[in-house]
């Protein structure tokens, strides 16, 4: 069976370049008409044809897809709103949202300013509830049902670095958004899931700088985002998926076994006496 998105419509946020591009390009391969979106540059901003964006956007019509490019930040309400209403307008309907937009800003914490935690939080978190409820809205009104896809990070649940506060603050406030979007959305049949893609990247290059594995090319990912786009994807929803040197997972919450007390309640004596049996 071969998974085809044909007259579905898709908005992929942060789609200039990197992960973003390899997702619009497999999307509107597969057969989806493709919102690019990203932000604009002062080189670009009063020519978005010519942007990052508008490039993405002419490959796409050059194999034969059906592509607009959306200069605006998802950090911005009322930039969020236009960027939906674009693909309403251009194309009549949404079906498929990819929230991959990000910025990274690493310093450790005790250096970290306000401005550098409030933008990358912005852009991430912030940005992927923007997108989400205007989305939602739309999908809803329709009645069509709908894909969200939203974007994790190990560094939210299991590869922790000095100096990325900012960033595994937003990608773990992004788990608990897709479980609650995935709750809200069953009724109305709209999936959210999320993905925690290991691949190189311009905002990964520095990490990845004498690792040249093809398998982190972002192409490698783009499969799973088409998946979850299709209708294929209906009985998959609120999960999160790893993706990684072509290895996919599934990443889950677990708790501990619990331990009772001895007497009628803890007390902090008896937490440090069995500490060791408490944390395994």
């Amino acid at each position: 069976m071969a998974i085809r998105l044909d007259s579905k419509v898709a908005i992929v946020t942060g789609a200039a370049g990197g992960l973003g591009r390899a997702y619009a390009l497999a999307l509107a391969e597969a057969g989806a008409a493709v919102v690019v979106n990203d932000v604009a540059t002062p080189l670009d901003s009063t020519r978005p044809d010519d942007s990052g964006a508008g490039a993405v956007v002419r490959a796409i019509r050059q194999r034969g897809g059906r592509a607009i490019a959306v200069l605006e930040s998802v950090a911005e309400t009322g930039g969020v709103r236009r960027l939906v209403q674009e693909a309403a307008a251009t194309f009549g309907r949404l079906d498929i949202l990819v929230n991959n937009a990000g910025i990274v800003r690493s310093r450790p914490i005790v250096e970290l300013s306000d401005d550098d935690f409030d933008a990358v939080v912005a852009v991430h978190l912030r940005g992927t509830f923007l997108c989400t409820r205007e989305a939602m809205r739309v999908m809803q009104a329709a009645g069509r049902g709908g894909r969200i896809v939203n974007t994790t990070s190990g560094r939210a649940y299991y590869g922790h670095s000095a100096g990325t506060a900012n960033y595994a603050a937003a990608k773990g406030g992004i788990i608990s958004l897709t479980a609650v979007t995935a709750v809200e959305g069953k009724e109305h049949g709209i999936t959210c899931n999320a993905i925690s893609p290991l691949a190189r990247t311009a905002m990964s290059a520095a990490f990845f700088k004498d690792d040249a594995d093809p398998a982190l090319d972002p192409e490698t990912i783009a499969p799973l985002v088409v998946f979850l786009a299709a209708d294929a994807s209906a009985a998959v929803t609120g999960e999160i998926f790893r993706v990684a040197r072509n290895e996919i997972s599934v990443v889950r919450t677990t708790i501990g076994a619990p331990m009772r007390c001895t007497g009628g309640r803890w007390t902090a004596d008896e937490i440090a006496n069995r500490l060791a049996e408490i944390v395994g």
